[in-house]
């Protein structure tokens, strides 16, 4: 289709691209079919538009997520300077939507939970690499994270997280 073919009455359609543009059929078949097919394109406009901005926005959410988690692993190894790579992260702990995290991971080397561990709750915004440690608690050896197997709290993060 080419700007001679549109009649002078579709002018109004030349500022869409030949493939958005109605078919004779449509033009043909009066206002009635025009106007549904101008309807139905806005609607998929629309749709397109809202699936844009919110795969944008997930996207978004998921970079700073992982940003925040790299930052995490980093503050626990530098805060226990230990480098070990079985570190668990458990955002649930604190609220899931809090933007708080706690890692736990042996304080001698061992497979995960077979030793004691420290955690540690960590949480504020990003500066150098690293996140705020604001308390914790230790875990003994093949124990879940639960407030009546932690012991040895620390910081006001770990206040009322222990049972003792």
């Amino acid at each position: 289709m080419n700007e001679a073919s549109l009649p002078a009455a579709d002018a109004r359609w030349r500022w869409l691209p030949a493939w958005l543009r109605p078919l004779p059929e449509a033009r043909a078949g009066g206002r009635e079919k025009g106007r549904a097919w101008l309807i139905e394109t806005w609607l998929l406009v629309l749709v397109a538009v809202f699936l844009a901005v919110a795969t944008v926005n997930d996207l978004g959410r998921e970079v700073d997520i992982n940003h925040r988690l790299v930052a995490d692993l980093a503050t626990w190894r530098h805060y226990t300077h230990h480098d070990y790579v079985n570190i668990s992260i458990d955002q649930e702990t604190l609220g899931l939507d809090s933007g708080r995290e706690v890692l736990c991971g042996n304080t001698i080397p061992g497979a995960p939970g077979e030793k004691t561990q420290i955690c540690l709750a960590i949480w504020g915004p990003v500066r150098d690499g690293l996140r705020g440690v604001h308390g914790g608690w230790y875990l003994p050896p093949y124990h879940p994270d639960t407030p009546a197997n932690r012991y040895g709290c620390f910081g006001p993060a770990g206040h009322g997280r222990c049972s003792r």
